[in-house]
């Protein structure tokens, strides 16, 4: 099974890194050839096009809800992730995952249907910063065990 760990956001500006700083951590505590762990600022197409030839997805992301205490750490599959767009009208420049998927789909692309999101609870993902605020800096760990837990249970 080829297996893809990908962290998401933009080290750049503050809590939007968590994903990419998780996606480091876990990557230097796994050694699996059918492992691959890499890092992406995208979504919508671009999100999509990088998950093709892979049978299982880990997304690590900052997720801002304001329903969670910052720091909070989660994980759904995608398909329990609401699609906004169905309910929007959406631009074919950046549209969400699930329906970058379908489209996907529809054009022949080999693309996982297991895909689990990793998510940290972030308010500061607007700030240029390379640091992390301390509660989501303190939420890494856990959310590395959770992302390494999960590669266990392939």
């Amino acid at each position: 099974m080829k297996v893809l760990v990908l962290g998401l956001g933009n080290p750049l500006l503050g809590d939007d890194g968590v994903g990419w700083r998780v996606a480091e951590q876990v990557k230097t505590r796994i050694a699996d050839p059918h492992v691959e762990i890499d890092f992406h600022s995208g979504g919508g197409l671009s999100l999509m096009e990088r998950l093709i030839g892979y049978d299982r997805a880990i997304i690590i992301d900052a997720l801002n809800t304001g329903r969670q205490p910052q720091g909070t750490v989660s994980s759904f599959r995608l398909e329990d992730l609401p699609n906004y767009a169905q309910s929007h009208l959406a631009s074919a420049h950046e549209t969400t995952l699930q329906t970058a998927l379908q489209v996907g789909r529809t054009m022949g692309a080999v693309l996982p249907n297991d895909i689990l999101i990793v998510a940290v609870e972030a308010q500061n993902v607007y700030d240029f910063s390379e640091e992390l605020s301390p509660a989501v800096a303190s939420a890494v760990p856990k959310a590395v065990e959770l992302v390494i837990g999960q590669l266990g249970d392939q």
